[in-house]
């Protein structure tokens, strides 16, 4: 085979990226990088068309896939595109649904370098706060003017700028809320993004007290929340009730019920499976992982 391309979203892009490896491979591509924790180091060439913006897969090297046997979702890392067609007229193919959910991923992958490690004031943080304020106000151009090319334009690069690595210079990533909603996922197959939206303002109240500082700045350099008359803390929780009537204003779901996650779901196994991150600002239990997902039902 001379070229695999990926015509798709995300999910697309990460199926194709482990085919292009697993086929240059004789021993199965999980066991190679789950046991043996080695990396394939020849592809088939790969080309991305996408008509979805928010993974970011078509810039860099990871590939997100479900060991449905394993019900672990995780990453496999060493493809990536030869070379990638960002057309924002692509993304009007798919439903807006998925177009918002697309966009709020890559908000989520924002807010999950910003919140990573270190804490004080750095050039990446800075571009950061500058890709999630366009994100916020792109979105909401698209509810009232679904076909806007430039909002949809300025999207498409957000989704590049949060996953190639740029916002992510000397950080160390939190990606704990996508953790969650990966094993979430190997549970349930519920889509990415409203998970995400789900578990964010459940996960950050949980967060907020060990880094108010951070929780306070992005309060006031991304909602624009005025701090006048406001403690640190009450800045800080106005940030994640912002975020929160974000979520509902762009009509993503608030709780798994909204999301049509099932009651009998085993949220205790999803607990218990989930990936403890190493840039959180706070070292999670299980248990307390536990408490988020019930607080999400």
């Amino acid at each position: 085979m001379d070229l695999i391309l990926a015509v798709g979203g995300g999910s697309v892009s990460d199926c194709c990226k482990v085919v292009s490896a697993q086929a240059k491979v004789d021993e199965d591509l999980w066991e190679l990088e789950n046991t043996k924790h080695t990396r394939p180091t020849e592809f088939i060439p790969l080309g991305t068309i996408v008509t979805v913006f928010g993974t970011g897969s078509e810039m860099n090297n990871g590939a997100v896939i479900t060991h449905e046997e394993k019900k672990i979702k995780g990453a496999l890392w060493g493809a990536q595109a030869d070379f990638a067609f960002l057309d924002p007229t692509y993304t009007l193919s798919v439903p807006m649904k998925q177009v918002i959910s697309g966009a709020f991923d890559t908000l989520s992958h924002a807010m999950e370098t910003y919140f990573g490690k270190p804490d004080e004031n750095n050039l990446s943080d800075d571009i950061n706060e500058a890709v999630m304020r366009s994100v916020i106000r792109n979105i909401r151009v698209l509810l009232t003017d679904k076909d806007n090319y430039e909002a949809r334009s300025e999207l498409a690069w957000a989704s590049a700028m949060a996953e190639n690595g740029i916002l992510k210079i000397g950080k160390v990533t939190d990606f704990q809320c996508h953790m969650i909603e990966h094993q979430l996922g190997a549970y349930t197959n519920c889509n990415h993004g409203a998970g995400l939206a789900v578990i964010h303002p459940v996960l950050y109240r949980h967060l907020l007290p060990a880094n108010t500082a951070r929780f306070a700045r992005f309060a006031q350099n991304v909602w624009g929340i005025d701090p006048a008359g406001k403690s640190e803390l009450k800045l800080a929780q106005a940030g994640v009730e912002a975020l929160t009537a974000f979520i509902k204003e762009i009509g993503m779901p608030t709780t798994f019920a909204e999301l049509g996650i099932p009651a009998d779901t085993d949220l205790k196994a999803v607990a218990d499976s989930t990936v403890l991150t190493g840039g959180c600002c706070k070292k999670l239990s299980r248990e307390e992982l536990l408490d988020i997902l019930n607080e999400c039902k």
